[in-house]
């Protein structure tokens, strides 16, 4: 397939006239839609910018190449544009972008398309191309262009599959790139989120800055269609050196005791030449599969503190919100099943049995301490993480307790790996199965025993009294806080961390205190359907494709789904996330106002029926999306004026 069979030719843009990113953005999906390429305009949009979030694809060099992988696409499609006058967009080198490819690809694309998008990404690493595309005038010379490259590259690379198949003829080792004469060999894998782009890009700009240093290099990509070009161990052990490029996760055991740079994709692409160098001194710390440290760690690049701590708290809390939704749905359904036909129904036994404190809920803490563990000390730091969250449960140390078991395990093992770093080598083998689990539960279990659970139990204890026994006022600054936070990034850290305080104070009031859970739940549905009420009711303020997405929100938000208001935020942060935060902040504030109790920690209007006041929560949920629609609305400008 050729390039120019996705890149057609009603879609590309020869003057861009955007001046900002979003505006570029904006104007290139348009380009899709008007063509009938994409059937979701929000969808599309919402992944668009879900990738930028992760690394920005202006690459640099006066490139950029937005793109998504989603059903929100009818046929895969690259749309061509380009900017006289460029456009600042975040790009790696801080220079302009003036070049732009938008790839949409459809979540089941064939492999041809996707060995097609990589062609392309492949292609822009050759400067002079890039010139060339700059000076064109027309579609078609765009088209003439794509088209005569590709068939060079073609050829060439039919050459050198015919020399490889003559080396393995003659039983002659094949030199992957290079001078066949060096011993200088190093590795590399590339991946990226998506990998439809930066993942080949990053793989033909090592190998293309290899040939100029005189070095051989083997690229393992990791595509949309898998890892490629795998690497062997034996490729492994001969390499001096190791380069992971890579913006997701891949297979790392196979390096272990190697020289490893671990860099973002981007590195890959703007920095190949000064990781290759790296690489070939030994200029990376020695990577340990079971993360055994070694005194070349010191070399390693860190992340800031903050960032490895919420990354390692969004590990445990990611793996404990199923139990927290499953077990939740079932706890708040034995209720309704209680007050029909009394606690002494089978049912009502049953599934008070598997949701709560025997079942589902019992596994909260454990869970959330254990994966916070794991993210700090690896597998090893399971367990202990495990235990010692199962024991702030039973002490009463509850959530808070939970959380530090989970910090302290992880770095009680990290501490053994340095600990027993000096060991005979023979004796290896026996640290996994013996010799961490044995200690690292020995040493975390005494430390929650005889310091955590004593500590953690008194301020949990002080800490649910305190709640309990709130005045109205201080309740309804809690319940406005909480409630607030739910919409400021709506399902990020301040979403989590207002829903994970009020888990806490329901699972240590034995799932019976739900009045915080009252006011995240409330703050949570108000952004969806805010979102859908201002698209309802203020139609001439969005698109005909914003008025669809927005009656899905209806269903949102009366679910408790918060991020189906997300793509709206994405394309107008200050207008969609002040409104919604000053609605959920309201309505947070309203449920504690009027002591509102709801025992089940999701459901939204499912389980409203549970609270102590229904009709009260449900008008505060009322009150909270209204006005968030009122202030979006009419601060919201005509489409026809954007």
């Amino acid at each position: 397939m050729r390039i120019t069979d996705l890149m057609i030719k009603e879609t590309m843009i020869m003057d861009l006239q955007a001046t900002t990113k979003d505006g570029a953005i904006e104007e290139l999906i348009a380009s899709l839609e008007a063509s009938g390429r994409i059937n979701d305009r929000a969808l599309f949009k919402e992944m668009i910018y879900k990738r930028e979030a992760e690394s920005s694809t202006g690459i640099g060099g006066g490139i950029a190449m937005p793109h998504a992988k989603t059903k929100a696409v009818n046929e895969a499609t690259v749309v061509f544009a380009k900017s006289s006058k460029g456009v600042e967009f975040e790009s790696l080198d801080g220079e302009p972008a003036k070049v732009f490819f938008m790839i949409a690809a459809p979540e089941g694309a064939a492999n041809t398309h996707l060995r097609t998008l990589a062609a392309l990404s492949r292609l822009l690493i050759d400067t002079d191309f890039i010139d060339k595309l700059m000076n064109t005038q027309t579609p078609d010379e765009v088209t003439e262009l794509f088209d005569t490259k590709q068939a060079e590259e073609e050829a060439a690379k039919k050459a050198k599959e015919a020399k490889k198949e003559a080396a393995k003829a003659q039983q002659t080792p094949e030199v992957i790139v290079g001078n066949p004469d060096s011993d200088e060999f190093v590795v590399a894998v590339t991946a990226c989120p998506t990998g439809i782009a930066h993942t080949f890009m990053a793989e033909d700009a090592l190998i293309k800055k290899a040939k100029e240093m005189g070095v051989n290099i083997r690229v393992e990509t990791n595509g949309s269609e898998g890892a490629q070009n795998v690497l062997t161990a034996d490729e492994i052990r001969r390499a001096k050196g190791v380069i992971v490029a890579a913006d997701k996760k891949v297979e790392m055991a196979r390096f272990d005791g190697k020289p490893v740079l671990q860099r973002p994709v981007s590195d890959g692409i703007r920095k190949s030449e000064e990781l290759i160098r790296k690489a070939l001194n030994g200029d990376a710390p020695i990577y340990r599969s079971e993360g055994k440290g070694s005194a070349e760690d010191s070399k390693a690049e860190k992340t800031s503190v903050g960032s490895k701590i919420y990354k390692d708290l969004m590990n445990g809390i990611s793996h404990m919100l199923p139990f927290v939704v499953g077990g939740g749905i079932l706890l708040a359904i034995s209720f309704l099943i209680e007050q029909v036909a009394g606690e002494d129904n089978v049912f009502f036994q049953l599934l008070q049995t598997i949701g709560g404190g025997t079942g589902a809920f019992h596994f909260l803490i454990p869970i959330l301490a254990g994966f916070i563990a794991m993210s700090i000390g690896d597998r090893p730091a399971l367990m202990p993480g495990m235990v010692g969250g199962l024991m702030a449960v039973n002490s009463n140390a509850g959530f808070l307790g939970g959380l530090a078991a989970g910090f302290m395990a992880g770095y009680v093992v990290i501490f053994l790996r340095k600990a027993l770093a000096g060991l005979p080598k023979a004796l290896d083998g026996l640290k996994p199965i013996l010799l961490y689990p044995v200690f690292g539960l020995l040493i975390s279990g005494a430390i929650m025993f005889y310091l955590f659970d004593p500590i953690f139990g008194g301020i949990n204890t002080w800490l649910v009294n305190v709640l309990n026994n709130l005045g109205t006022g201080n309740a309804v600054i809690l319940g406005l806080i909480l409630g607030g936070m739910m919409s400021i990034d709506m399902g990020g850290p301040f979403n989590k961390a207002a829903y994970a305080f009020s888990i806490g104070v329901f699972t240590s009031s034995g799932n019976t205190n739900g009045a915080m859970m009252a006011a995240v739940m409330a703050g949570g549905m108000v952004p969806p359907l805010a979102i859908a009420l201002a698209s309802t009711f203020f139609k001439n303020k969005f698109t005909e494709q914003e008025r669809k997405s927005g009656l899905t929100n209806y269903v949102l938000g009366l679910s408790f789904i918060t991020e189906g208001a997300i793509p709206f935020a994405a394309a107008d942060p200050l207008r969609v996330l002040t409104s919604c935060i000053v609605g959920s902040a309201i309505a947070g504030g309203l449920t504690q106002l009027w002591k509102i109790n709801l025992p089940a920690p999701h459901g939204g209007i499912f389980v409203a029926a549970l609270a102590n006041h229904a009709l009260l929560f449900l008008l505060a949920v009322a009150i909270g999306a209204v006005i968030s629609a009122l202030i979006l609305g009419l601060w919201k400008k005509p489409v026809e004026a954007k």
